[in-house]
């Protein structure tokens, strides 16, 4: 299978553990120089979405952790159609929060998007990413999408999530004020509930699924 928009390896190191053979593609350089050091025996290539450089019907699964919203999918869906083998799979995964807890559903409120956005909460991440294996134009290359969710949770100090949220593309890219008083007022409600104010705390999350067959 195919690992797509790898990163540093932690989608990848998950699949090797399971057993599969995979090769991991990934546009950034130092991610990949990441990947390589860490995971030496996998083939891993420079490369995009828009770009894959591994032959026609090569891979049985496509699969995306937390990447596949960035992919331009009226140039990446032929693409990822191309190397997939007749009825393979694309599947989409993301992280996100449960909601559904009170204290998760404040943290959500007190945030802006650029911190936890759509596809972050359990309550909005399937509408928000439904359509994500469809191109805005010409001809849709995937089947009717599949969502599922897997429940499970991260320890977590109230500085260590606002150090995480802190990574967030939409973060990165605010004025250093600005991004500032957001993480202070993240940390001001993080430190007024009884949940989170003291020592390690497990995130309530599950990782969301979308899952999409080959035409």
């Amino acid at each position: 299978m195919l690992d797509l928009g790898a990163g540093t390896g932690k989608l990848t190191a998950t699949l090797i553990a399971l057993g599969a053979e995979v090769i991991a593609v990934e546009p950034d350089l130092a991610m990949l120089a990441e990947l390589r050091r860490s995971l030496p025996t996998v083939r891993a290539l420079g490369g995009s979405a828009e770009a894959v450089p591994i032959p026609d019907a090569s891979v049985d699964a496509v699969l995306a952790g937390n990447a596949m919203h960035w992919f331009d999918m009226d140039v990446a869906g032929a693409e990822i159609a191309r190397v997939l083998v007749p009825g393979g799979v694309l599947a989409g995964l993301w992280n996100v929060i449960d909601d559904r807890v009170g204290w998760v559903a404040g943290l959500a409120q007190v945030s802006p998007s650029a911190a936890i956005g759509p596809r972050d909460t359990l309550s909005k991440w399937r509408a928000n990413t439904a359509g994500l294996h469809l191109p805005n134009t010409g001809v849709a290359r995937f089947g009717s999408p599949k969502q599922a969710e897997f429940t499970h949770g991260q320890p977590r100090t109230a500085d260590s999530l606002v150090a995480t949220l802190a990574t967030r593309a939409g973060m990165l890219v605010m004025s250093a004020q600005e991004r500032e008083s957001t993480l202070n007022r993240i940390r001001a409600y993080l430190g007024s509930r009884p949940e989170t104010a003291e020592g390690e705390f497990t995130l309530p999350m599950l990782t969301g699924v979308l899952r999409v067959q080959r035409l």
